[in-house]
This record gives C-alpha cells, sequence and structure tokens, in this order.
C-alpha cells in the first residue's frame, strides 16, 4: 500500500487541478479520472460547470439503521508562484523522503490515503461495514466550494447523505507537558470575506493639491484596520490546547494573550496562537484608479476575515467601522462571503475509533481537539448535523511551525512516512469504526 499511495500523490500532484477561483479553473475531472483508473470502479460523477467535476464512491453497509462514514479529500490545488519554488510544483518529485509539489499537504495526501483505505472495500478485498462507507473526492474546496461540496450537500445530497466525516486537515504532533499531543481538527474558524469600496473625483494626475483621490482615502482606511487590535475569543478548544502543552495561563487570558503571543520563539506557531484567539483581518488585494496620470476615483480592497465562535457579521463590520475611524464614513462595507465558525463534538463514536486508532499506532490515547484557522467543506456538512473531524499522523520530520507554512506557501512537501502513516491510521481508524458501530 506504501508505494500505491505515493505513486497516487504523485499523479494527483501532477493533474495540476489549480484553482484561481474562475469557474475555467482546477479542471478537477483529471484526478476523477486518475482515481477511478486507481479504484477499477466508475463513480457516480457531479459537474456542475464543465471540467469541475466531483466524483461519489459509496459501499453499502450490511445493516440499514448503521450511520455512514464518508472519507472525504478535494482534488483542488492553489495557484503558486514559481519563483518561490525551488521545483517544479507540479512534478511531483520524490527526494529526500519527501513528496514534492503543490497540495501536497493541502490536501493531497489525504485525498491520496483515503482512496488507498476505500479501495480494499470497494472491490469486496475487505467486508462491508455496519453502515455505508462513502468516498468523496470534490471539486472547488479552495474557491470556497460553490462548484464542490456546497453543491453536492444543497443539491445532491441522495449521493453524499452521510453521518459522520473524515476529511482535513491532519496536524503533526506537538510535544506537551507530557509527551506528545496528537491534534484532531473538530471545528473552524468561519470566513467573513469583504470588500471595502470608496469613491473620489478624477482630475489630472498633475493637479493633487486638494484631490479627492480614492486610493489615497482607501489606504488610509487598510492601513487603520491592519494596525487595529482585533476582538479576543478564548474557547473551550484553546484553554484545553494550552493546558495540555503546558503553557503559562496568560496564554488563555483574553487580557494578556498578546503579550504571551510576543514571547513565542516559532513566528508561525505564534501566527497560529493568534488566529485561534483573535479575530483576524488580512487585506490581500488592492486595486484603484484607471491611468497613472488620473486621480483614482474609485478603488477597493479585498479583506479576508476570519471569525471565531460568538463572532458574526455584525462583529466585524463594527469592528472595521471601529477601526477606520473618520475615514469610515467614505468606506462602503459590502459582505462577499459570510459563514460562521463550526465546530463538533468529541463525545462520538467516530472520536472514540480515531483514539483507538491513534493508540494502536503510538501507544496513545492523547488526541486533543483543535480549531483550525482556515476553512474546510465539513462547514457544509456540519450544517447538515455531520461529525467531521481532520485527522492523520505524521513523523518528526516537519515541525508544527514549517508545516503550517507550507500551507498555500513554497516548497510544499510531504515526507513519505508521514503518508505511509497516515494511510495505516486511517485504515485503523475505519476498522475500530466497524467495531464501535457494531
Amino acid at each position: 500500500m506504501s508505494d500505491e499511495v505515493i505513486g497516487l500523490l504523485q499523479q494527483l500532484i501532477r493533474n495540476a487541478c489549480v484553482n484561481d477561483g474562475t469557474p475555467a479553473s482546477g479542471q478537477e475531472i483529471r484526478s476523477v479520472e486518475t482515481l477511478a483508473d486507481y479504484l477499477g470502479v466508475g463513480p457516480q460523477v457531479v459537474e456542475p460547470a464543465p471540467g469541475r467535476a466531483s466524483a461519489v464512491w459509496r459501499v453499502p453497509g450490511t445493516d440499514p439503521k448503521a450511520p455512514t462514514l464518508m472519507l472525504m479529500g478535494h482534488t483542488d490545488v492553489v495557484p503558486v508562484d514559481l519563483e518561490g519554488w525551488s521545483r517544479d510544483p507540479f512534478g511531483g518529485d520524490l527526494s529526500d523522503g519527501f513528496v514534492w509539489g503543490r497540495g501536497a499537504v493541502d490536501m493531497l495526501n489525504l485525498t491520496a490515503a483515503m482512496a488507498c483505505v476505500f479501495k480494499p472495500y470497494l472491490r469486496g478485498d475487505r467486508p462491508p461495514l455496519p453502515g455505508d462507507l462513502v468516498y468523496l473526492a470534490v471539486a472547488d474546496e479552495e474557491a470556497a466550494g460553490g462548484l464542490g461540496a456546497g453543491h453536492l450537500v444543497d443539491e445532491r445530497w441522495d449521493l453524499v447523505a452521510c453521518d459522520y466525516l473524515l476529511t482535513e486537515i491532519a496536524f503533526p504532533a506537538l510535544q506537551g507537558a507530557d509527551g506528545p499531543v496528537y491534534p484532531v481538527a473538530t471545528g473552524e474558524k468561519g470566513p467573513y470575506w469583504t470588500r471595502l469600496e470608496v469613491r473620489g473625483t478624477p482630475r489630472h494626475g498633475s493637479l493633487p493639491y486638494g484631490a479627492d483621490n480614492a486610493a489615497v482615502t482607501l489606504a488610509k482606511a487598510i492601513a487603520d484596520v491592519a494596525q487595529a487590535p482585533t476582538p479576543v475569543v478564548i474557547t473551550p478548544e484553546w484553554e484545553r490546547l494550552c493546558g495540555e502543552l503546558g503553557l503559562p495561563p496568560e496564554f488563555s487570558d483574553p487580557e494578556g494573550v498578546d503579550a504571551a503571543i510576543e514571547t513565542l520563539d516559532d513566528p508561525m506557531v505564534a501566527a497560529y496562537a493568534h488566529a485561534v484567539t483573535h479575530l483576524t483581518v488580512s487585506p490581500n488585494v488592492i486595486e484603484a484608479g484607471v491611468k497613472a496620470n488620473i486621480v483614482a476615483d474609485r478603488a477597493e480592497a479585498q479583506i479576508d476575515i476570519r471569525a471565531l465562535p460568538g463572532q458574526d457579521r455584525g462583529t466585524v463590520d463594527a469592528f472595521l467601522r471601529k477601526a477606520m475611524g473618520e475615514t469610515a464614513d467614505r468606506v462602503e462595507i459590502h459582505p462577499v462571503a459570510d459563514h460562521p465558525a463550526n465546530s463538533s463534538p468529541i463525545d462520538t463514536p467516530l472520536w472514540e475509533a480515531v483514539v483507538s486508532s491513534l493508540e494502536d499506532h503510538t501507544g496513545s490515547r492523547h488526541a486533543v481537539p483543535v480549531t483550525m484557522t482556515a476553512t474546510t467543506d465539513a462547514r457544509f456538512f456540519r450544517r447538515r448535523g455531520v461529525v467531521a473531524y481532520g485527522v492523520g499522523l505524521y513523523d518528526d520530520r516537519m515541525p508544527f511551525g514549517e508545516f503550517l507554512a507550507a500551507f498555500h506557501g513554497n516548497d510544499e512537501r510531504v515526507s513519505v512516512e508521514s503518508v505511509r502513516l497516515t494511510t495505516s491510521f486511517l485504515a485503523g481508524v475505519v476498522d475500530h469504526w466497524a467495531r464501535v458501530c457494531r
């Protein structure tokens, strides 16, 4: 199985299903064909736009009353900047014990591992579970899921109906006060993507004095927003993780957390600690004007805002207005995508299956629920009452901070041993799931 999963991962990387957010990008049909060839059985394919294909395979269980478990991996990846890579981002190179390429950790490693776990059940090499077992290779996760999981859950629930879900992401272990701690993604922040717009008055660019320049107004607003302290929420998951890691009490104190985060040596770990305790605001796209010698009469910015439980659009708009101060009267706030934070409980049979497989592979049941800073397709299923976790197993070749930097970053890679461990671990989760559901 080890050689199979590595080869499959390499091919999924080479398919280069790059999703830039436009309907014609992605072309996930390439990876649907790869997975169909690997599994040897044709799937149910849903293609809401040309080439934007998701594929569903379902193995019926032996008991119609038993819960259904789904394994879901997305096949699209984000774009790359070639100048930042030391290897071909779509070469799927195997070097120094790593598979290199865009999607290696987000999340083609899991997509490949889940296919390998699912294959014996699909082909009848392993007996069916009490409930159905479903494998979903889904499109468009990297652009809000409207052509993928969102469409399937809203329009084709008959194909993807399930009770429990394993998906992204798989975190590496953290060193706790009493040994390794294994994070399980049980929840995620909610995206409140926002567009800010300012309108000014055009005139010749050689006469800037006293001009109503939309670019200048927006620049001030963006600078103020980026520098303003954001609201803090200390979640039970963060409090528990702080306790497991033996962090000082300041890390779970709303008044002391900012100063505590500044003491962390790893900048990516600090970024994670900040993100899971704060509303985060990241202005990422700014556009203004039409020509260098015309005062800009229009400017806009796209901002990635992520909210914690208890924070909503009201929280977001109030923060923006306060941060922009006097400039706020000139700025129009346009919601782009509002999705509340969501999470799943851990008093479930799937959690028991996860920790039992963890014990088989590590000798430890020390799993801890954590919040993801990013957004996944799990949110669509949680709205239907589905319990969803993201989990896997990594070796120690990539520290936690380096792992976080690989997401949407340069030289994305995953170790061969981590892919092997994750595949074996997930197979164990399914084994234990079958037992706890009987």
